[in-house]
């Protein structure tokens, strides 16, 4: 049954209003749908399909996790094999030795940061990058706090086994050692970057700013690095531990220079994408299109996001996160951007024949992140953007998905024509809701005490995609719990910085 859900009855490309009383007009259309027949032979193979895809990711976050505690524990357990005894015979010996621990913990929390942060496809597939960004977040404050109970630790060891005061001991190996005074500012370096990575620090100034500081990561480590092997012998030449740390950090080096800097040149110039068209969608909102060579090995799927670098001296070193906003082709892909900031408003004058870098394709808002056959899509904005490009990519049951976008003003439902066009073809039931937010919660003010499983009844047992602004997004996935929907059946995507 094809069933479309408006909050009053519409041709596609007319305004939709806002006058009907809740709840929304449910009789569109009453025909059975060209697709129901066959829905009843598919929908058992869909299901088999997203469960195995459940369990591959399930899989795949399994080896995740195991990797990073035993990176974590082998760090640890080789130095406490070749040199607890000696450590802990007295008391300052077992303060330094702890210090030393937290220092390889530290350390170790280093390395899973920088691979978090490298956007391997593999975590890509298996976290989305959003989590893998707010991982790496985590990890940093553990980090810092690892290197200053380190540094703390060490100097009270040491002070302890020499019968001398802290501040005595931090003297002399300031004065004795140029490694410790590195690792000094080492330590002072990642302070700063965590501190600039705190939200309510980084919203005070621009993008640009924070990346140029979060630079600062790279010298502190290279300055943190001799101090590990030349000072108290534990990575001395001819030991495991020694080994281990050399390949370690190899190996992070390596990834960091495969999947941010190879790559990127490497999709940039195998598919040499340029801009073919520039077509507004509304007052303050464009679509690009972009023309390539090979598209399809690309991999990319709708919902998909890339990092866009358009090569004009304006906006070269301006790298923009941008959704797909429908299925790729083997010759095109297409963004739809709206005017939110100064970045953004020189893309609305674009001109084709811009060549464009790229990185990517990046992200679990797919339909690689389905679990069941049943799903529901909302989009408020420039939001309904992705959620229009995974409506046309992903299998739909007809019967069995919800399509539900918001927007404060009729000009903001961007590419509804286009939305409703693919809900009327793949049997998906639309919501279109329009107005003022009722405080806190998701909806309008007419519908203020409406939730999803007023719209998709069955929405606890369906996979539910969210896109739109942040705090909006967290209202939907708080109605989502409230709703008995599964943390694991929620998928939204967030691009802040």
């Amino acid at each position: 049954m094809t069933t479309t859900l408006l909050a009053a009855p519409v041709a596609p490309g007319h305004p939709v209003e806002q006058q009907s009383p809740w709840p929304p007009t449910q009789s569109l259309s009453s025909r059975p749908s060209a697709h129901e027949g066959s829905g009843r032979h598919t929908r058992s193979a869909v299901v088999r399909r997203f469960r195995r895809q459940r369990t591959r990711r399930e899989w795949r976050r399994g080896v995740l996790t195991v990797g990073a505690w035993t990176l974590v524990a082998t760090s640890v357990a080789l130095f406490l094999a070749d040199h607890a005894s000696a450590y802990f015979a007295t008391l300052g010996g077992a303060i330094t030795a702890l210090g030393i621990v937290a220092g390889l913990v530290a350390a170790a929390l280093m390395c899973l940061m920088l691979v978090l942060a490298a956007r391997v496809p593999f975590v890509d597939r298996t976290l989305g990058q959003d989590r893998a960004t707010s991982l790496h977040a985590r990890l940093g404050r553990g980090m810092v706090a690892g290197l200053l109970a380190h540094g703390v630790l060490l100097v009270y060891g040491y002070a302890a086994t020499g019968r001398a005061t802290p501040v005595t001991t931090f003297v002399q190996l300031w004065t004795s050692s140029t490694d410790f005074v590195w690792a000094c500012v080492a330590f002072l370096l990642f302070a700063v970057v965590g501190i600039s990575s705190m939200v309510a620090v980084r919203r005070r100034y621009p993008y640009e700013t924070w990346f140029a500081i979060h630079l600062t990561t790279y010298a502190a480590i290279v300055a943190s690095l001799p101090h590990q092997f030349s000072m108290s012998g534990i990575l001395a030449p001819g030991t495991l531990g020694r080994t281990f740390w050399i390949g370690m950090w190899l190996a992070t080096a390596w990834t960091l220079l495969a999947y941010r800097i190879f790559a990127p040149l490497i999709v940039t110039l195998t598919h040499r994408l340029t801009v073919s068209a520039v077509e507004p969608v509304g007052p303050d909102a464009v679509s690009i299109e972009f023309t390539g060579r090979n598209l399809r090995r690309l991999r990319a799927r709708g919902g998909h996001w890339f990092h866009w670098r358009f090569l004009t001296p304006g906006l070269v070193l301006q790298p923009h996160p941008f959704s797909l906003s429908a299925e790729p082709t083997d010759t095109t892909l297409r963004v739809t951007v709206r005017d939110l900031g100064a970045g953004t408003a020189r893309l609305q004058q674009l001109r084709p024949g811009t060549k464009v870098a790229v990185e990517g394709p990046y992200g679990m808002f797919t339909d690689e992140a389905r679990t069941t056959d049943r799903v529901v899509l909302v989009g408020a904005g420039i939001g309904i953007a992705p959620v229009r490009a995974l409506l046309e990519g992903t299998e739909i049951v007809p019967g069995q998905a919800a399509v539900i976008l918001r927007a404060h003003t009729h000009e903001e439902l961007y590419l509804l024509d286009e939305v409703t066009a693919l809900c009327a073809a793949k049997g998906a039931a639309l919501t279109v809701l329009v107005g003022p937010r009722a405080g806190e919660r998701w909806v309008p003010t007419q519908y203020a005490d409406a939730h999803l499983t007023d719209f998709a009844p069955w929405a606890a047992a369906a996979d539910l995609y969210v896109c739109g602004p942040a705090p909006w997004m967290q209202a939907v996935l708080a109605d989502a719990r409230a709703c008995g929907i599964p943390e694991e059946q929620c998928h939204d995507e967030l691009f802040a910085w």
